[in-house]
């Protein structure tokens, strides 16, 4: 048997390395904490399914990303009596609101766990590991960077990677500008814009709101990037190539950029209600910021963390590519059901090809951290 399944979660707080935390619900009858599952839908999307399950069983709305995160099976008890097998493919889902009321609210309790209490609290084994892969906090990096002034050789040579004498040779030179923090800050921003922009197109009365908070980080990563590239003009020693770094808070700018672009479209041409399309690419976005502020602060140990560097930056150009799979078929239902309201057509091929730039750019930042790991680990 073949379900679907979200995995709802929440970040706490605005920072890049803010805690994640898991939704969890009871089954009905054992009472054994689970994730929101079900049975594929005749005529929808697995992933707009799945979506539909945590609204009945958990009483939450939210982006759903339509590529899948993984798989787990587990043994579904049939009302005969006997059981069989089911696979369960798993989206990742941001949580964006909760329901006072919902369907199955009598039958169920539902809770918020952090990533090692959910990933403790279920049963099935392969759900337990993607639990623990989700937030992966075993890959981060420490939290500050080392500090080469004032430190042990031998400290500084464990934590960076670098050979004893090298580190003893930057003991004497100027210290590092702050670049990892500024990465992490510039992350961040894409987080916080790319949920403003899943809640813009889920629509409601918050809309100025959502275009006004997309505004207000891209002016922030203005400000990130302009110190990023202060600083590399005033610094003796860099962790990365120059030019690698400010390519690389560039694509990030770029990013939240094009985001900006998609909520002023969305204000001049009034879009109020975005397609079903669109709704699953900024889900991809939701998605891609999510791996972006995770991929970030490995690069503080780039040495250690260059397989799950590569993990996460595959993850973001496989979804890239099933962007566009739904851009093209978002515009091709478009051009059939508008052949009698061509400017209609026109505005909603605006919005999907601002929404593409976006996606672009989150591929463009996976191939920048392959660029770094390939130069460095």
């Amino acid at each position: 048997m073949r379900q679907i399944a979200v995995l709802p979660y929440r970040t706490i707080g605005n920072a890049v390395d803010a805690p994640i935390q898991i939704l969890l619900i009871t089954s009905r009858q054992s009472r054994r904490w689970v994730i929101p599952k079900g049975g594929l839908m005749k005529g929808i999307a697995p992933h707009a399914a799945a979506s539909r399950e945590a609204e009945e069983e958990a009483g939450v709305l939210g982006a759903t990303c339509p590529v899948p995160l993984g798989s787990y099976r587990y043994r579904k008890q049939r009302n005969s009596g006997a059981s069989v097998w089911a696979d369960v493919d798993v989206y990742p889902f941001a949580v964006t609101d909760e329901l006072a009321t919902w369907d199955e609210q009598h039958q169920r309790e539902r809770r918020w766990f952090s990533l090692a209490d959910a990933a403790a609290a279920v049963d099935e084994e392969d759900l337990r590991a993607l639990i623990r892969s989700f937030g992966a906090r075993e890959f981060r990096a420490a939290a500050s960077p080392a500090r080469l002034l004032g430190v042990a050789v031998d400290t500084v040579a464990s934590k960076t990677g670098v050979n004893a004498m090298f580190a003893w040779f930057q003991k004497l030179l100027p210290e590092q500008g702050n670049f990892f923090d500024l990465f992490e800050k510039q992350a961040a921003t894409l987080v916080a814009g790319a949920d403003a922009l899943a809640r813009l197109a889920q629509g409601g009365p918050g809309r100025a709101q959502h275009i006004r908070e997309i505004a207000e980080r891209e002016h922030d990563a203005d400000d990130i990037t302009r110190e990023v590239l202060q600083t590399v003009r005033r610094s003796f020693l860099t962790p990365f190539d120059r030019s690698a770094i400010t390519s690389l808070i560039n694509t990030m700018d770029d990013a939240i950029d094009e985001m900006q672009q998609t909520a002023n479209a969305s204000d001049l041409y009034d879009v109020t209600e975005f397609e079903p399309e669109m709704i699953d690419m900024c889900a991809i976005i939701v998605d891609s910021a999510r791996l972006t502020a995770e991929a970030i602060p490995l690069l503080r140990k780039i040495g250690d963390n260059g397989h799950r560097l590569h993990e996460l930056t595959e993850r973001l150009v496989r979804m890239e590519g099933h962007a566009d799979e739904i851009h093209a078929a978002g515009l091709k239902r478009l051009f059939k059901a508008d052949l009698k309201e061509p400017m209609h057509f026109f505005v909603r091929q605006e919005m999907f090809k601002r929404l593409e730039r976006v996606v672009d750019r989150f591929e463009d930042l996976a191939n920048e951290i392959d660029g770094l790991v390939i130069d460095h680990s």
